[in-house]
């Protein structure tokens, strides 16, 4: 079996056991999107919503100011995003092109070029 080396990747957040803790109030709410009653509280007070899972300062401002690249900083694990991502129309594939510094259409072909 090959390992990979453990240098991060340029631009990246890599999520790893300090990110895991780092972040574990902003995924543990993100999660708690998959209630449609939670999405809808989230919009009705994002403020109260943040404060009932006690996020951080850089994790309420990076959801105040809806930047995903912040977010995955704050401890953010990509998966967990998504369900916030989702609240604002975005998929997959819009993280991965904010993650990437693409549009969501280069980004797109990109993921084809790795599949040819």
């Amino acid at each position: 079996m090959t390992t990979l080396p453990n240098s991060p990747i340029p631009g990246t957040t890599p999520f790893n056991g300090e990110q895991a803790q780092k972040g574990y109030a902003l995924n543990k709410m993100c999660y708690s999107f998959n209630s449609a009653d939670n999405r809808n509280a989230f919009k009705a007070d994002e403020a109260a919503y943040m404060a009932q899972y006690g996020l951080n300062a850089q994790q309420a401002e990076a959801i105040r100011t809806r930047n995903v690249l912040g977010l995955l900083a704050a401890g953010g694990n990509v998966y967990y995003l998504a369900k916030f991502a989702g609240i604002l129309g975005l998929d997959v594939q819009d993280l991965g092109a904010a993650q990437t510094g693409l549009t969501k259409e280069q980004f797109k072909a990109k993921l084809r070029a790795y599949a040819d």
